[in-house]
């Protein structure tokens, strides 16, 4: 098979090559900006005669539709990435969100290619039923808070690929990922878990962001790449909208007090005003859980990693780069 992924120097992206390129048969091509992607994920394939890279964004229409002509399958997963980067760049992170994701669907349509695209639980925004359903309602915040940007922008995403589907034939799997977390993932976009290890590892404080009672669900990413995989080459799964992520809940608080206890750190567990931070594009969610339940019955798949094994792992990913 020939594989583009959009996004492939970037955290989930990198460890989705490495997964396809095990398999001898497979040739991977990557689009990548590098603009919070990293050929360090990828450095390792560089020299692979079946690993091409193409540093260039999605906003390109012309290499776009040149590299989807070329593949047999596209899995869309360049996006803007984290909290960080939505609320400082919200013109660039909306623009390459829709923009970038209708060259994309445009091109697979126009050659026949299947996509998978990577959405988020970011969607279901304000919505206080939980476990969220892929069938519940969508209720986002006020647009003077930056942040529902991002979450609207993937949502308009989401409506232009079923729109590609049922006008143009376009074959589409979408899927909302919670919180994906794991080796190679980094601190400078907002992300809270590398944050807390970073701080533990340097003995900094520990910033947890509001009182730490707002719980996650975190996801290995190898997980994230197993139940991606399987969807890919499930018929059934085409436009369908699928929860992934772990059901395992957990507070903030709690995860500063395990990475702080597996760390042996001595920092001080502090609270922090978001909007000290943010400013006043911020606003959080108290609970993020997915409902699994589409996932399981297409794929039998579930993930099972730990909150512990996931830190261990990404504490080992980190401290090896110190």
């Amino acid at each position: 098979m020939k594989y583009l992924i959009t996004g492939g120097a970037g955290f989930i992206g990198s460890h989705l090559v490495d997964a396809l390129i095990s398999d001898s048969g497979n040739d991977i091509t990557v689009i990548d900006d590098l603009s919070t992607g990293s050929i360090e994920n990828i450095v390792h394939h560089l020299k692979n005669r079946r690993f091409h890279l193409f540093i260039d964004s999605i906003l390109n229409k012309y290499i776009v539709e040149q590299l989807c002509s070329q593949t047999d399958f596209v899995f869309h997963l360049a996006a803007a990435v984290g909290v960080k980067t939505v609320l400082e760049k919200p013109l660039e992170s909306i623009e390459i969100n829709i923009q970038g994701s209708k060259n994309v669907f445009e091109s697979a349509s126009r050659y026949n290619k299947k996509v998978l695209f990577t959405s988020t639980s970011e969607i279901y925004g304000k919505n206080e039923k939980v476990p969220f359903n892929e069938e519940d309602d969508i209720i986002i915040g006020s647009p003077s808070r930056k942040r529902w940007g991002y979450a609207c922008s993937k949502a308009l995403d989401e409506f232009l690929g079923l729109a590609f589907a049922e006008k143009m034939n376009l074959n589409i799997i979408i899927v909302r990922l919670f919180n994906t977390v794991g080796p190679r993932q980094t601190e400078r976009y907002g992300m809270v878990l590398p944050r807390f290890i970073k701080q533990a590892l340097t003995n900094q404080p520990i910033t947890i962001f509001g009182n730490g009672g707002q719980t996650r669900c975190f996801t290995h990413v190898q997980d994230v790449v197993t139940a991606l995989l399987k969807l890919s080459r499930l018929p059934e799964a085409n436009c369908q909208i699928i929860n992934v992520g772990s059901t395992e809940e957990i507070s903030i608080l709690n995860l500063a007090r395990i990475v702080k206890k597996i760390t042996k750190s001595s920092s001080e567990i502090v609270f922090v005003k978001p909007d000290t931070v943010y400013k006043n594009g911020f606003e959080d969610m108290n609970r993020r859980v997915p409902d699994i339940t589409k996932l399981k019955k297409l794929t039998g798949f579930v993930p099972s990693s730990t909150i512990d094994k996931i830190i261990k792992d990404t504490i080992d990913c980190i401290g090896s780069s110190r």
